[in-house]
């Protein structure tokens, strides 16, 4: 069952019990929720369940890694002044426990979006298939309630208003791919954040250039992605901004294939067309679909 972790969870469930045995209800919250998240993906679920009841920013600035990001002293204050957290988890932000203890907040709640799903070999990448991304927003949807339970019946229609936005966005990217000839829908990506989306929508990964956050491939691990985009006549490497290009370059140049370097996933862009989740991966499908045509 998906669990919604507190950061020192027994001294509050103290509290709540003790206001249950002497009869007094627990505090209501009053003004917005402050809520933080681990990477600006994530903002667009949260504005979306939260409307005017929430406050968010996130932790990872637009266009940086999660996976290699390195906190600063102003993300310890921030998240000692937040109520709430979304982190992905799924072994994403390996940093990120060791800064909510320098915080040393015992009210936080953390939200750990990706529990109850099924990681694939390790890959935290979730959120990048639309069915995922409705169980954050259920995820959030619970984590806002308990904090904030005189709006639960807002927290509720928005997370629904919300989840019917996505199905649409599931169904304008499954036709979308579905234009492209079954064999031209391969890629080779730069780091492997696509897994959940090219299962979802039939697309086949070959192979990727970092198989772990900043570790570069061998040479015979470089030669083996030019044989294959050779022999599946691959149109083109994928990667996103943050990424070094030399390495896909090389890769492109020997098997004489295009590069685009201008896709969004662990964060939106500065570009007013990927400005939440839904303008991302809207973004993402038609670049992903005009490189493989």
């Amino acid at each position: 069952m998906p669990r919604l972790s507190v950061v020192r969870a027994a001294g509050l469930a103290f509290v709540l019990a003790a206001s249950a045995c002497s009869g007094t209800p627990a505090p209501t919250h009053s003004g917005p929720v402050s809520v933080i998240t681990s990477i600006s993906t994530f903002d667009s679920f949260v504005q979306a369940v939260g409307g005017p009841h929430v406050a968010v920013r996130s932790l990872v600035p637009v266009g940086a890694s999660p996976e290699t990001y390195q906190p600063t002293p102003q993300d310890v204050a921030s998240l000692a002044a937040a109520q709430m957290l979304v982190e992905n988890g799924a072994g994403l932000e390996t940093w990120l426990a060791r800064t909510i203890r320098n915080t040393g907040s015992k009210d936080l709640r953390v939200v750990t979006a990706s529990d109850g799903l099924t990681v694939k070999n390790g890959n935290p990448h979730l959120w990048m298939d639309p069915e995922n991304a409705k169980h954050y927003v259920e995820m959030i949807r619970d984590g806002l309630i308990a904090i904030d339970p005189s709006n639960a019946d807002d927290y509720r229609k928005n997370a629904a208003a919300y989840s019917a936005k996505l199905d649409a966005l599931e169904a304008s990217i499954a036709k979308k791919i579905s234009a492209v000839p079954e064999k031209q829908r391969v890629m080779i990506v730069f780091h492997n954040a696509w897994q959940y989306y090219n299962d979802r929508f039939g697309i086949t990964t070959l192979g990727f250039i970092e198989a772990n956050p900043g570790q570069d491939p061998n040479p015979q691990q470089i030669a083996q992605l030019i044989d294959q985009a050779r022999a599946h006549d691959v149109h083109a490497i994928f990667s996103e901004p943050e990424y070094s290009p030399k390495l896909a370059q090389q890769i492109a140049s020997n098997a004489n294939i295009h590069i685009v370097d201008n896709l969004y996933d662990d964060s939106i862009g500065t570009d007013p067309r990927v400005h939440d989740y839904i303008s991302m991966l809207t973004y993402d499908t038609d670049e992903i679909v005009k490189a493989m045509r």
